[in-house]
C-alpha cells in the first residue's frame, strides 16, 4: 500500500487528545522523563534516495542525555562497535528520532528533530566528568516531543518478571557470530564478552 488516503480509510481518525499532546518543545514532564531514563533508541535514516533507516540502542545513568533548554538535549557518544553507523547518518541528514525509556514504567517518550554531531567543548563540558568522556555529542534540535500511552509495553509485558527470558535459549553473541562471520576461532564466551565490555561501561 502506497496511498496514504488507502490507508486512513481502514482506520478511525486518531481523537483530538492524542493530536493535541504532540508538543513543539520540552515542557516540565518530558524534561522529567528524560532524567529519569537511563535508555534510548536513536533513529536515522542514510543520505541520499537509496539511505536506510537505522535504529540504535544508546544507554547510561538516568539522565545521561542532558537536557540544556525546551528545545535543546545533547546525547553523548560512548564507546561502541566503532562503525559510526548513527553519527554518519546524522551528519549527513542532520535529523534523528529518540524514544527514550525507564525501566518500570510503561510509557515513553518519543523526540524527533534535527540534531548535529559536534564536538564543541562548550556541549562536551556536561560529559567531562565521565569515565570515558564522549569525543562528540549529538546536539539535537527538538521539533516534536510526544509522550507514548501504555499499550505497547502493556502487551509486550516488557517489564514484568514472567515474560524475562532465560539467556541460555539462544546460543552465546560469540557462538552467533562465529555462525554469521565463519571465523575459525573459537567464539568467545559469554563471560570473557562479559568482561571485555565491562573495560568500556
Amino acid at each position: 500500500m502506497t496511498d496514504s488516503d488507502d490507508l486512513r480509510a481502514l482506520y478511525p481518525q486518531p481523537n483530538a487528545r492524542s493530536l493535541r499532546k504532540q508538543l513543539d518543545h520540552l515542557d516540565g514532564h518530558c524534561r522529567r522523563f528524560i532524567t529519569l531514563s537511563p535508555f534510548v533508541v536513536v533513529a536515522s535514516v542514510g543520505p541520499g534516495a537509496g539511505g536506510l533507516p537505522d535504529a540504535s540502542p544508546r544507554g547510561g545513568p538516568p539522565g545521561f542525555v542532558k537536557v540544556t533548554g525546551p528545545t535543546t538535549l545533547l546525547l553523548p557518544d560512548a564507546p561502541g562497535n566503532n562503525r559510526l553507523d548513527t553519527l554518519a547518518n546524522v551528519a549527513a541528514t542532520g535529523r534523528v528520532g529518540l524514544l527514550f525509556l525507564i525501566p518500570g514504567i510503561d510509557e515513553t517518550l518519543r523526540v524527533n528533530g534535527t540534531a548535529r554531531v559536534s564536538d564543541d567543548s562548550a556541549w562536551l563540558a556536561p560529559f567531562l566528568a565521565e569515565r570515558h568522556p564522549p569525543r562528540v555529542v549529538l546536539a539535537v534540535e527538538v521539533r516534536e516531543a510526544y509522550l507514548h500511552c501504555a499499550k505497547a509495553f502493556m502487551r509486550s509485558q516488557l517489564w514484568s518478571s514472567a515474560a524475562q527470558v532465560e539467556r541460555s535459549v539462544l546460543p552465546t553473541l560469540g557462538e552467533m557470530l562465529k555462525d554469521q562471520t565463519g571465523a575459525a576461532t573459537p567464539p568467545e564466551t559469554q563471560e570473557a564478552m562479559l568482561a571485555r565490555y565491562a573495560k568500556d561501561l
